[in-house]
């Protein structure tokens, strides 16, 4: 390919892109809801010619290209769901369904995939085995990467990469890091029941909102006495609610909140800290308390060989790879890394506000490059693997 053809196909490439990230953009559909943009996906991918595997998942879609040489199979996630946010971005493809936005950029993951399934469909027959597209629903409920493994989806596959824009790295730069990248995101609540009165005359009751007051102070201390320097975790108490009236002390009062971590152990230990001390709070304030536990996804932990691999490929593209700082959010990616090797990346999008935000928007420019990328990433990845089966069936 010329380079001013390889320039015209670049260009065009990057203009439909954006049109199916603006289409994704204007019609948000939250966890579980993805029936449209499941219907929009199947035919982007259809009018490719790229064939659309049936798994039995009610949104989400899953395809494949490749096949027609003997190898391994590799996978790349996008996540398709959209956040129950208003949007406040003022863009002319803003969201046109009220209280819901695409805050978190999968518009884009979504978009930039479905650009590597085009790239990858034009050299097929170049494949040494075969690349599964998984695009999965309900990432925001952290239950879609449970529900693509359950359906069947990972069966045979050696390998998956995946992505999440990063607002604050600049256009061209990967962050590629071997090891822990994103944390555990596990969710509490916490419910205090103590003994209701008059608010003129407490001592006729047991005041449950002194007791969680109490609880959210005491919660401070577990991280900077019982995780070690060296180590992280964060504990965010994000509602508390209680009473009806000003006037009346209250039966019951509820925290919720959050708990994020890298490490098993400290995950382990923050948690059986957290039900002890809101256990000891609870018996000193003469009240009780029960803690529910919302199990989230693990840590995503990227396998070292992928990140080399990777880091080889962008380099290849002249892009700027980087080791990326970790980041506390949680990413349900790590589900499939539960059972196979994964590579979880960060693209840089260079936008003007962080994910969940109102006004959260990133620079498209940015499609093109990272659907290049993971083109070029899943050929040098089948490359290396059908090499290492020593005779390019699946090892």
């Amino acid at each position: 390919m010329s380079n001013e053809t390889r320039v015209r196909s670049a260009v065009a490439l990057a203009g439909r892109l954006t049109d199916i990230r603006r289409e994704l953009h204007q019609n948000p559909e939250l966890s579980h809801e993805e029936f449209e943009t499941t219907i929009r996906i199947r035919r982007w991918l259809q009018e490719a010619g790229i064939r659309i595997a049936e798994y039995p998942l009610q949104t989400g879609v899953i395809a494949e290209i490749g096949g027609q040489r003997p190898g391994p199979v590799i996978a790349l996630r996008a996540d398709i769901d959209a956040l129950p946010i208003q949007e406040e971005t003022g863009l002319p493809f803003a969201s046109t369904v009220p209280e819901k936005m695409h805050a978190c950029g999968h518009d884009f993951h979504t978009a930039a995939i479905i650009g590597t399934a085009y790239l990858l469909k034009e050299r097929e027959h170049e494949l040494q085995g075969t690349v599964r597209l998984i695009f999965q629903p309900a990432e925001e409920k952290a239950k879609g990467a449970r529900q693509v493994i359950a359906s069947g989806a990972l069966e045979g596959v050696r390998a998956i990469f995946g992505l999440h824009n990063k607002p604050d790295l600049p256009v061209g730069t990967i962050g590629i890091k071997g090891g822990p990248l994103m944390a555990a995101a596990d969710g509490f609540v916490v419910e205090v029941a103590g003994q209701g009165s008059h608010a003129a005359v407490p001592e006729a009751g047991n005041d449950p909102v002194v007791t969680a007051s109490h609880i959210v102070t005491a919660l401070q201390s577990i991280v900077s006495r019982n995780v070690g320097a060296l180590d992280s975790a964060v504990i965010s108490v994000t509602k508390l609610n209680s009473g009806t009236a000003w006037n009346v002390i209250p039966e019951k009062a509820v925290l919720e909140g959050t708990i994020r971590t890298f490490d098993a152990n400290v995950r382990r230990r923050v948690r059986e800290r957290f039900d002890q001390v809101v256990e000891g709070v609870a018996i000193a304030f003469g009240t009780t308390a029960k803690v529910r536990w919302i199990e989230g996804p693990p840590p995503v932990s990227n396998d070292e060989g992928l990140a080399e691999l990777a880091w080889r490929e962008a380099e290849h593209l002249e892009l700027l790879p980087i080791a990326p700082v970790p980041s506390l959010a949680g990413e349900d990616f790590a589900a499939y890394q539960q059972l196979v090797p994964g590579l979880f990346v960060f693209v840089g999008t260079d936008g003007p506000r962080e994910w969940h935000h109102p006004a959260f928007d990133l620079d498209e420019r940015a499609l093109p490059i990272a659907a290049d990328f993971f083109a070029g990433t899943a050929l040098r990845a089948l490359t290396e693997l059908a090499s290492e089966a020593g005779d390019g069936t699946k090892a």
